[in-house]
This record gives C-alpha cells, structure tokens and sequence, in this order.
C-alpha cells in the first residue's frame, strides 16, 4: 500500500465514508487535475463524472480563476466582514443580484451549502418575531429532501441516512411527500395526474399557514435525496401557495445554481421569484469554498432599525466573504460571460440526454431522468414492480467505475452523473459508453 494512503488511513476520517471498507477498499490519492480530468498518485486518469461533489462548473485548474486568485492573494488574503469590507465582495454581490430573479436585492454572504441554507431559515424565522408575528416558526419541506449537514438544515431534510441518527436533536417542523414521478405518491402517470402530488401541502398551509415561517426546496433536482427531478409545473405551484398563505419560499439552488440544469438557476425553467436563493458549490467552480442567500429588500428592511430595538440579524461565519473566495466566484461568473457556455452547452445537453435514452434498455435500470448535464439512472431487481436492490449494488458499479476511469459515486441505488459544463461531446460519449457497458455487465442481485 502506498505510504501516503497509509498515512491516510492512520490519521485522517473522511465523510460520508464507513472507514472500515477502506481496509479493503483505500481512497484514491488524487495529485492533480485539468479540465474534467483527475490524476492519481499512479498517473492513472479519472473523468470527474460528478463535478467533485457537483461544485466544478467550468474544468479544474481554469487559467482564468488561477490567475484572479495570483492577483488577489498579492492585495488582500482575508479580513473579517464585521465593520469591515472590501471590492470583491461588493463586485459579487452587485454581479450575483444582476443574474439573480429581480426581487432579490440583498446578498448575506457566508461559506458552504448548509450555512447558506442555515442562514435563509434563521432570517425567515427572525423575520417573523421582527413583524410580530410570532406564531410563525416552522418550516415546510420535502419526505424527500436534502439542504445540508448541520442541524437547521438537517431539521428541512427528509429522514435518511444522513440524518435520522441526528432526529432526537431536530424541532418541529412539516414534511410533505415530495414529487417523485417515477414512484409517484398519488400512484398517477405525470402526462394525466394533474400535479395531484401537492394537494398534501395545499391542505397544510390551509389549516396551518399562520404557524409556518417558510416552505423550503431544491428547485426541480432533489439532489441527494436520489436526484429526482420533477416538473416545473409543480415548482410554480409552489410558488403560487406560498404567496397565497403568506408564507417564505426558500430556493435551495446550492446544487442547481450556475448552469447546471441548462440556465444559470432552476428556478428560471418556471419563471418563479422566490424570497430567499442558496447557493454555494458552483459558485466558484469548486476552488474555494463560498456561499451566499439572497433575499429581498423588504426582508432586509426587517432588521434594520436601532440597535436596541433587538432586530439585529446576529449570525457570521469567520471566513463570510473571504476576498480569495470572491475573486474565484467573479472570475467565474466572467468565464459564463466571456466563453457563452450556457449557449454552447446546449448543443451537448441534447445529445447527452439523447444517449441517456439508450439505458433505458438495460435490464437493471427502472427510470433514466434527466435535466441539463445532471443524469440520473434508478437501478431496480424488477422493472415491473419497482423492487429496489437490497446489495450495494451502487457501490459495486462505483468500484467498477473506477477501474475503467469513472467516477460514478452512487446515491443507493442511483448511479448519476452530475457532468463539468465544459464537457467535449467526444469526452460525453466515452464516458456515456463506459457507463453503459458497467452497468449493462452488472450481475448483482
């Protein structure tokens, strides 16, 4: 075993992970990247099939963002953001709010997916007490959903392994099923059902929307909870009810944001304006870590007023809007503008989803869903009656990807890829025939 790998597994614990399979199963010692490509420690090659944790938007290593980042660590490393400020902070937040849904006027900056999300909940919640309506204190989300790791934003997500260890800890709130087409909650085929799924939240907010603060969801990919990906229809219902019992609707656009359903954000396929946008991963292609929720100017106005008057959004991070982080995230949004890649991406997502049509021929695949470059593959035993595997059969077709230059990390029983938007069509096609083949050999049962 190398000796770095051995260090590894002496000191280091990694997430997500049972570190007993790492006795038979090591991590890969990754040395570098370029494009959509890792390197190991073996000059063995890997497609970066899932963005690394769907946070590379534009190839690893873009000369455009390594130069932002020689430039701003020669002026300004880090400084608090408490009384303190500084141009790239303020250059992002100007430049985020002009491709953002026009109500959104105010940008709280701060570092991951979930202090993004954490931030939208305690503001809504705060909101509410700083209008004196106090009554207004639970949160709405979806059986289905996944908003983060910390206990706010574990509370919003439905129950799974992620968090159910953490249940005793959570407070009260609402879960309503989510719209899960292919095991759809009202037992209905999408071309006649009429969007019935959202009669359940329909019913809640009628008897209790004087106690909800805000409904909560990713919109049109619910990302960890199995990449299910509904219609925009049911998001703009949403956003209808939400604006009918008064209550907050929250974005979660943390996995969704900058391109990767094929627009800049989800929430544009259904043209809704929400009250909060989270977003984090994308924002800064994956080089250093950022996230910000954005809100409205009435929100916003909540707060301010005298000190002592208690309205005061008490809540920070120590590296909220870190200069390195914002100068990554405009060189970014500068690479959108300057290469056209929404434009030129969707050439290559007609004929990624085209080629996706194809695994729906395999005998283990029960649906093939889809949107932009996000493609997602539910394994079943049995095609007619939807009977999931009881075998890690995810982890066996991640293993098998990894031998043959894949990094197919699965959700359960869902193997997806979650594509760079500067994938090659040339660069698609092989890793869409890889995949096909891993899966098409698959004996497990």
């Amino acid at each position: 075993m190398d000796k770095w790998i051995k260090k590894d597994l002496q000191y280091v614990w990694h997430p997500y992970t049972q570190m007993k399979d790492c006795e038979t199963f090591p991590p890969v010692l990754i040395e570098k990247a370029k494009g959509i490509k890792l390197f190991d420690s073996k000059g063995k090659v890997y497609f970066d099939t899932i963005s690394s944790w769907w946070c590379n938007v534009h190839g690893h290593n873009h000369p455009r963002i390594k130069k932002a980042l020689k430039q701003q660590i020669e002026k300004l490393d880090h400084v608090l953001f408490a009384g303190f400020t500084h141009k790239p902070a303020i250059c992002l937040a100007e430049k985020l709010l002009e491709i953002s849904p026009r109500n959104l006027r105010r940008v709280f900056f701060s570092d991951n997916g979930s202090t993004a999300v954490e931030s939208a909940l305690k503001i809504s919640f705060q909101y509410w007490l700083n209008k004196g309506k106090k009554g207004k204190k639970k949160f709405v989300s979806l059986d289905h959903a996944y908003h983060g790791d910390t206990i706010g934003a574990m509370n919003v997500s439905g129950m799974s392994l992620f968090n159910e260890m953490f249940s005793p800890l959570f407070f009260s709130s609402y879960k309503v099923p989510s719209p899960y087409c292919y095991r759809c909650p009202v037992k209905k085929k999408y071309s006649s059902c009429g969007i019935d799924c959202i009669r359940p939240l329909e019913k809640l907010l009628d008897k209790k929307h004087r106690e909800i603060a805000a409904i909560i969801l990713e919109p049109l990919v619910m990302a960890a909870g199995g990449m299910i990906i509904y219609p925009k229809e049911y998001l703009r219902k949403i956003s209808q009810l939400a604006k009918k019992y008064g209550t907050h609707l929250i974005l979660d656009e943390v996995a969704t944001g900058f391109g990767r359903t094929g627009k800049m954000f989800a929430c544009e396929h259904a043209n809704i304006k929400p009250d909060f946008m989270c977003l984090s991963k994308g924002i800064t292609s994956g080089t250093m870590p950022l996230a910000a929720t954005l809100t409205t100017e009435r929100i916003f106005k909540a707060f301010y007023d005298d000190y002592h008057k208690g309205k005061t959004f008490f809540h920070g991070h120590t590296y909220t809007a870190n200069p390195l982080a914002c100068a990554a995230a405009l060189a970014s949004l500068d690479i959108f503008k300057e290469e056209k890649t929404l434009l030129i991406m969707q050439d290559n997502i007609r004929f990624f989803h085209d080629e996706l049509k194809k695994f729906s021929e395999l005998s283990i695949v029960g649906d093939v869903r889809q949107i932009g470059f996000i493609g997602a593959l539910e394994l079943v035993q049995d095609k007619a009656d939807k009977t999931p595997f009881k075998a890690r059969i995810g982890m066996h077709i991640y293993q098998q990807g990894l031998k043959q230059g894949l990094i197919l990390r699965p959700l359960g029983n869902i193997v997806y890829l979650f594509l760079p938007l500067c994938i090659k069509k040339k660069e698609m096609a092989e890793v869409l025939q890889k995949t096909y083949n891993i899966i098409k050999a698959c004996k497990c049962v």
